[in-house]
Protein backbone atom coordinates (compact mmCIF):
# COMPACT_ATOMS: atom_id res chain seq x y z
CA UNK A 1 0.00 0.00 0.00
CA UNK A 2 1.27 3.49 -0.84
CA UNK A 3 1.09 5.91 2.06
CA UNK A 4 0.51 9.55 1.28
CA UNK A 5 0.84 12.95 2.82
CA UNK A 6 -1.17 15.08 0.43
CA UNK A 7 -1.22 18.85 0.03
CA UNK A 8 2.55 18.92 0.20
CA UNK A 9 3.97 22.43 0.01
CA UNK A 10 6.04 22.89 -3.12
CA UNK A 11 9.72 22.59 -2.45
CA UNK A 12 12.51 25.11 -2.81
CA UNK A 13 14.47 23.27 -5.32
CA UNK A 14 18.20 22.98 -5.17
CA UNK A 15 20.30 23.97 -2.25
CA UNK A 16 24.03 24.19 -2.75
CA UNK A 17 26.82 23.29 -0.39
CA UNK A 18 29.69 25.16 -1.94
CA UNK A 19 32.83 24.12 -0.10
CA UNK A 20 35.20 26.90 0.85
CA UNK A 21 38.88 26.44 0.16
CA UNK A 22 39.85 26.90 3.81
CA UNK A 23 37.57 24.15 5.12
CA UNK A 24 39.30 21.44 7.13
CA UNK A 25 39.41 18.37 4.88
CA UNK A 26 39.36 15.99 7.86
CA UNK A 27 36.14 17.56 9.07
CA UNK A 28 34.53 17.23 5.64
CA UNK A 29 35.50 13.54 5.51
CA UNK A 30 33.28 12.95 8.53
CA UNK A 31 30.20 13.89 6.48
CA UNK A 32 27.46 11.28 6.11
CA UNK A 33 24.38 11.27 3.94
CA UNK A 34 21.22 9.19 3.70
CA UNK A 35 18.63 9.26 0.90
CA UNK A 36 15.17 7.70 1.24
CA UNK A 37 11.52 8.01 0.25
CA UNK A 38 8.93 8.92 2.89
CA UNK A 39 5.79 11.04 3.18
CA UNK A 40 5.32 10.74 -0.58
CA UNK A 41 8.58 12.55 -1.34
CA UNK A 42 12.35 12.03 -1.57
CA UNK A 43 14.45 13.13 1.38
CA UNK A 44 18.18 13.71 1.82
CA UNK A 45 19.76 14.10 5.25
CA UNK A 46 23.40 15.22 5.51
CA UNK A 47 25.32 15.50 8.77
CA UNK A 48 28.87 15.98 10.05
CA UNK A 49 30.46 14.19 13.00
CA UNK A 50 32.02 10.89 14.01
CA UNK A 51 28.65 9.27 14.76
CA UNK A 52 26.76 10.94 11.90
CA UNK A 53 26.09 7.76 9.92
CA UNK A 54 24.50 5.95 12.86
CA UNK A 55 22.47 8.98 13.92
CA UNK A 56 21.17 9.57 10.39
CA UNK A 57 19.93 5.97 10.30
CA UNK A 58 17.96 6.73 13.47
CA UNK A 59 16.61 9.90 11.88
CA UNK A 60 15.37 7.96 8.86
CA UNK A 61 13.65 5.41 11.08
CA UNK A 62 11.96 8.19 13.02
CA UNK A 63 10.73 9.91 9.88
CA UNK A 64 9.27 6.65 8.58
CA UNK A 65 7.60 5.97 11.93
CA UNK A 66 5.93 9.38 11.90
CA UNK A 67 4.78 8.83 8.31
CA UNK A 68 2.87 5.71 9.31
CA UNK A 69 1.43 7.39 12.39
CA UNK A 70 0.02 10.40 10.50
CA UNK A 71 -0.74 8.93 7.07
CA UNK A 72 -4.22 9.43 5.60
CA UNK A 73 -4.06 6.12 3.71
CA UNK A 74 -2.35 3.75 6.15
CA UNK A 75 -5.25 1.91 7.79
CA UNK A 76 -3.23 1.43 10.98
CA UNK A 77 -2.50 5.17 11.42
CA UNK A 78 -4.27 7.34 13.94
CA UNK A 79 -5.28 9.88 11.30
CA UNK A 80 -6.93 7.12 9.28
CA UNK A 81 -8.85 5.99 12.38
CA UNK A 82 -10.00 9.54 13.03
CA UNK A 83 -11.10 10.05 9.42
CA UNK A 84 -13.16 6.86 9.51
CA UNK A 85 -14.69 7.36 12.95
CA UNK A 86 -18.13 8.29 11.56
CA UNK A 87 -18.52 11.10 14.07
CA UNK A 88 -17.46 9.06 17.11
CA UNK A 89 -14.82 10.22 19.59
CA UNK A 90 -11.35 8.66 19.10
CA UNK A 91 -8.62 8.27 21.71
CA UNK A 92 -5.20 9.14 20.30
CA UNK A 93 -1.58 9.25 21.43
CA UNK A 94 -0.11 12.34 23.05
CA UNK A 95 2.16 12.77 20.02
CA UNK A 96 -0.76 12.90 17.59
CA UNK A 97 -2.74 15.10 19.97
CA UNK A 98 0.14 17.59 20.02
CA UNK A 99 0.42 17.88 16.24
CA UNK A 100 -3.35 18.27 15.95
CA UNK A 101 -3.34 20.98 18.61
CA UNK A 102 -0.62 22.81 16.68
CA UNK A 103 -2.61 22.45 13.44
CA UNK A 104 -5.79 23.83 15.01
CA UNK A 105 -3.88 26.65 16.74
CA UNK A 106 -2.29 27.71 13.44
CA UNK A 107 -5.67 27.47 11.71
CA UNK A 108 -7.10 29.87 14.27
CA UNK A 109 -4.08 32.16 14.14
CA UNK A 110 -4.27 32.41 10.33
CA UNK A 111 -8.07 32.79 10.33
CA UNK A 112 -8.51 29.52 8.49
CA UNK A 113 -6.02 30.20 5.68
CA UNK A 114 -4.44 26.97 6.89
CA UNK A 115 -7.11 24.36 7.66
CA UNK A 116 -6.31 20.67 8.34
CA UNK A 117 -9.92 19.63 7.62
CA UNK A 118 -9.71 20.25 3.87
CA UNK A 119 -8.96 16.66 2.81
CA UNK A 120 -12.33 15.97 1.11
CA UNK A 121 -11.85 19.05 -1.09
CA UNK A 122 -8.38 17.87 -2.15
CA UNK A 123 -9.86 14.50 -3.01
CA UNK A 124 -12.64 16.11 -5.08
CA UNK A 125 -10.00 17.85 -7.22
CA UNK A 126 -8.04 14.60 -7.54
CA UNK A 127 -4.91 15.84 -5.79
CA UNK A 128 -4.96 12.79 -3.48
CA UNK A 129 -5.64 10.28 -6.26
CA UNK A 130 -3.76 11.80 -9.25
CA UNK A 131 -7.04 11.57 -11.18
CA UNK A 132 -7.58 15.30 -11.54
CA UNK A 133 -10.96 16.79 -12.35
CA UNK A 134 -12.85 20.08 -11.97
CA UNK A 135 -15.65 19.53 -9.43
CA UNK A 136 -19.02 21.18 -9.91
CA UNK A 137 -19.72 24.15 -7.65
CA UNK A 138 -22.62 22.28 -6.03
CA UNK A 139 -20.27 19.44 -5.07
CA UNK A 140 -17.75 21.83 -3.55
CA UNK A 141 -20.44 23.74 -1.66
CA UNK A 142 -21.64 20.47 -0.16
CA UNK A 143 -18.12 19.41 0.85
CA UNK A 144 -17.36 22.83 2.32
CA UNK A 145 -20.06 22.23 4.91
CA UNK A 146 -17.65 19.75 6.52
CA UNK A 147 -14.58 21.99 6.24
CA UNK A 148 -13.80 24.12 9.25
CA UNK A 149 -11.32 23.47 12.05
CA UNK A 150 -13.74 25.06 14.55
CA UNK A 151 -16.03 22.04 14.22
CA UNK A 152 -13.36 19.62 15.48
CA UNK A 153 -13.32 18.90 19.21
CA UNK A 154 -9.90 18.09 20.66
CA UNK A 155 -9.83 17.41 24.39
CA UNK A 156 -6.41 16.24 25.52
CA UNK A 157 -6.02 12.74 24.04
CA UNK A 158 -9.47 12.53 22.52
CA UNK A 159 -10.76 14.00 19.29
CA UNK A 160 -14.20 14.04 17.73
CA UNK A 161 -14.98 15.18 14.18
CA UNK A 162 -18.43 15.72 12.70
CA UNK A 163 -19.45 12.91 10.37
CA UNK A 164 -18.07 13.66 6.90
CA UNK A 165 -15.09 15.71 8.10
CA UNK A 166 -11.59 14.38 7.41
CA UNK A 167 -8.14 15.55 8.47
CA UNK A 168 -4.96 15.89 6.44
CA UNK A 169 -1.64 16.93 7.99
CA UNK A 170 0.14 17.39 4.66
CA UNK A 171 0.54 21.15 5.12
CA UNK A 172 2.45 20.75 8.40
CA UNK A 173 3.49 17.10 8.64
CA UNK A 174 6.92 17.35 7.04
CA UNK A 175 7.87 20.44 9.03
CA UNK A 176 6.59 19.01 12.30
CA UNK A 177 8.40 15.71 11.72
CA UNK A 178 11.53 17.66 10.76
CA UNK A 179 11.50 19.40 14.13
CA UNK A 180 11.30 16.04 15.91
CA UNK A 181 14.18 14.64 13.87
CA UNK A 182 16.20 17.82 14.43
CA UNK A 183 15.89 17.39 18.20
CA UNK A 184 16.94 13.75 17.85
CA UNK A 185 20.10 14.70 15.96
CA UNK A 186 20.96 17.48 18.39
CA UNK A 187 20.43 15.15 21.36
CA UNK A 188 22.92 12.74 19.77
CA UNK A 189 25.53 15.48 19.50
CA UNK A 190 25.13 16.53 15.86
CA UNK A 191 25.91 20.25 15.57
CA UNK A 192 26.11 20.59 11.77
CA UNK A 193 23.52 19.06 9.46
CA UNK A 194 21.18 19.87 6.61
CA UNK A 195 17.86 18.07 6.21
CA UNK A 196 16.14 18.23 2.83
CA UNK A 197 12.67 16.95 3.70
CA UNK A 198 11.18 16.84 0.25
CA UNK A 199 12.28 20.44 -0.26
CA UNK A 200 11.53 21.62 3.26
CA UNK A 201 15.00 22.57 4.40
CA UNK A 202 16.03 22.39 8.06
CA UNK A 203 19.52 23.55 8.94
CA UNK A 204 21.12 22.39 12.17
CA UNK A 205 23.82 24.81 13.20
CA UNK A 206 26.15 26.11 10.50
CA UNK A 207 28.49 24.52 7.98
CA UNK A 208 31.50 22.70 9.49
CA UNK A 209 33.74 25.73 8.87
CA UNK A 210 31.33 28.00 10.76
CA UNK A 211 29.90 29.73 7.71
CA UNK A 212 26.18 29.78 6.95
CA UNK A 213 24.44 27.25 4.76
CA UNK A 214 23.84 28.53 1.21
CA UNK A 215 20.44 27.66 -0.24
CA UNK A 216 19.41 28.36 -3.82
CA UNK A 217 15.87 29.73 -4.11
CA UNK A 218 14.08 28.14 -7.03
CA UNK A 219 12.73 30.15 -9.94
CA UNK A 220 8.93 29.56 -9.92
CA UNK A 221 8.69 30.51 -13.60
CA UNK A 222 11.12 27.97 -15.04
CA UNK A 223 14.69 26.78 -14.72
CA UNK A 224 17.41 28.16 -12.47
CA UNK A 225 17.68 29.80 -9.08
CA UNK A 226 16.46 33.32 -8.47
CA UNK A 227 18.88 33.97 -5.66
CA UNK A 228 20.93 32.68 -2.75
CA UNK A 229 19.77 32.58 0.86
CA UNK A 230 22.15 32.26 3.80
CA UNK A 231 20.83 30.49 6.92
CA UNK A 232 21.97 28.84 10.14
CA UNK A 233 19.80 26.96 12.63
CA UNK A 234 16.63 27.75 10.68
CA UNK A 235 13.95 26.08 8.59
CA UNK A 236 13.18 27.23 5.04
CA UNK A 237 9.91 26.20 3.36
CA UNK A 238 8.41 27.32 0.05
CA UNK A 239 4.84 26.99 -1.26
CA UNK A 240 3.55 27.66 -4.75
CA UNK A 241 1.19 26.20 -7.32
CA UNK A 242 3.80 25.88 -10.08
CA UNK A 243 4.92 22.35 -9.23
CA UNK A 244 1.75 20.31 -8.63
CA UNK A 245 -1.05 21.32 -10.94
CA UNK A 246 -3.15 20.15 -13.86
CA UNK A 247 -4.61 21.79 -16.95
CA UNK A 248 -8.40 21.45 -17.04
CA UNK A 249 -10.58 20.89 -20.07
CA UNK A 250 -11.21 24.63 -20.00
CA UNK A 251 -7.49 25.21 -20.64
CA UNK A 252 -6.93 26.77 -17.22
CA UNK A 253 -4.19 25.73 -14.80
CA UNK A 254 -5.36 24.46 -11.39
CA UNK A 255 -2.81 24.23 -8.56
CA UNK A 256 -2.81 21.94 -5.54
CA UNK A 257 -3.02 24.62 -2.85
CA UNK A 258 -6.70 25.08 -2.04
CA UNK A 259 -8.36 28.10 -0.42
CA UNK A 260 -10.33 26.53 2.47
CA UNK A 261 -12.96 29.26 2.27
CA UNK A 262 -13.86 28.73 -1.40
CA UNK A 263 -12.82 25.15 -2.13
CA UNK A 264 -10.98 26.33 -5.26
CA UNK A 265 -7.22 26.36 -5.97
CA UNK A 266 -5.60 29.61 -4.91
CA UNK A 267 -5.46 32.10 -7.77
CA UNK A 268 -3.91 35.38 -6.66
CA UNK A 269 -0.90 37.54 -7.48
CA UNK A 270 1.61 35.20 -5.84
CA UNK A 271 3.88 32.73 -7.64
CA UNK A 272 5.59 31.46 -4.49
CA UNK A 273 6.09 32.21 -0.81
CA UNK A 274 9.18 31.20 1.15
CA UNK A 275 9.15 31.23 4.95
CA UNK A 276 12.27 31.29 7.11
CA UNK A 277 11.52 30.31 10.71
CA UNK A 278 13.10 28.80 13.78
CA UNK A 279 10.83 25.75 13.58
CA UNK A 280 9.99 23.66 10.56
CA UNK A 281 6.38 23.23 11.59
CA UNK A 282 5.90 27.00 11.65
CA UNK A 283 7.57 27.42 8.26
CA UNK A 284 5.45 24.64 6.80
CA UNK A 285 2.18 26.05 8.14
CA UNK A 286 2.91 29.66 7.24
CA UNK A 287 4.19 28.98 3.73
CA UNK A 288 0.78 27.55 2.86
CA UNK A 289 -1.20 30.13 4.85
CA UNK A 290 0.63 33.17 3.45
CA UNK A 291 0.23 31.85 -0.10
CA UNK A 292 -3.51 31.43 0.48
CA UNK A 293 -3.79 34.90 2.04
CA UNK A 294 -2.16 36.76 -0.84
CA UNK A 295 0.55 39.40 -0.69
CA UNK A 296 -1.28 42.22 1.11
CA UNK A 297 -2.67 40.04 3.90
CA UNK A 298 0.62 38.17 4.21
CA UNK A 299 2.42 41.48 4.74
CA UNK A 300 -0.11 42.47 7.40
CA UNK A 301 0.30 39.11 9.13
CA UNK A 302 4.09 39.46 9.21
CA UNK A 303 3.88 42.99 10.58
CA UNK A 304 1.57 41.73 13.33
CA UNK A 305 3.74 38.83 14.52
CA UNK A 306 7.28 39.35 13.12
CA UNK A 307 8.40 35.93 14.39
CA UNK A 308 9.40 34.68 10.93
CA UNK A 309 10.86 36.04 7.69
CA UNK A 310 9.34 35.85 4.22
CA UNK A 311 10.24 36.03 0.54
CA UNK A 312 7.18 36.47 -1.70
CA UNK A 313 7.50 36.35 -5.49
CA UNK A 314 4.62 37.73 -7.55
CA UNK A 315 3.37 36.46 -10.89
CA UNK A 316 4.66 39.63 -12.56
CA UNK A 317 8.21 38.94 -11.38
CA UNK A 318 8.59 41.19 -8.34
CA UNK A 319 10.12 40.08 -5.04
CA UNK A 320 8.96 41.17 -1.60
CA UNK A 321 11.43 40.54 1.21
CA UNK A 322 10.96 41.13 4.94
CA UNK A 323 13.61 43.37 6.45
CA UNK A 324 15.09 40.72 8.75
CA UNK A 325 16.68 38.79 5.89
CA UNK A 326 17.62 41.69 3.65
CA UNK A 327 21.32 40.92 4.21
CA UNK A 328 20.86 37.14 3.88
CA UNK A 329 19.40 37.09 0.36
CA UNK A 330 21.18 37.91 -2.90
CA UNK A 331 19.69 37.84 -6.38
CA UNK A 332 21.55 35.75 -8.94
CA UNK A 333 23.02 37.58 -11.92
CA UNK A 334 20.44 36.05 -14.29
CA UNK A 335 17.58 37.57 -12.31
CA UNK A 336 19.25 40.80 -11.21
CA UNK A 337 16.68 42.81 -13.15
CA UNK A 338 13.83 41.66 -10.89
CA UNK A 339 12.37 44.44 -8.77
CA UNK A 340 13.10 43.94 -5.08
CA UNK A 341 10.89 45.41 -2.36
CA UNK A 342 11.74 45.41 1.35
CA UNK A 343 8.82 44.91 3.74
CA UNK A 344 9.41 46.91 6.91
CA UNK A 345 7.65 46.76 10.24
CA UNK A 346 6.49 50.38 10.04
Amino acid sequence: MKYKFVMLPVFIASFCLTACSNENSETLQEASRVNFFAMDTYMTFSAYGNEAEQVLAQAQEEMERLEHEWSVTDESSEIYRINHSEGEAVTISSETAQILKFAFDMAEKTDGALDPTIYPILTAWGFTTEENRIPEKEELDSLLENVGYEQAELNRNQIQLPKGMELDLGAIGKGYAGDIVTKLLEKEGITSALLDIGGNIQAIGSRPDGSEWRLGLRNPFGEGEIGMLLVSDQAVVTSGNYERYFIGEDGKQYGHIIDPKTGYPVDNELASVTIIAQEGKVGDALSTAMFVMGLKNAETYWKTYQDFEMIAITNDGEIYLTQGIEDQFTLSSTFSNMELHIITAN
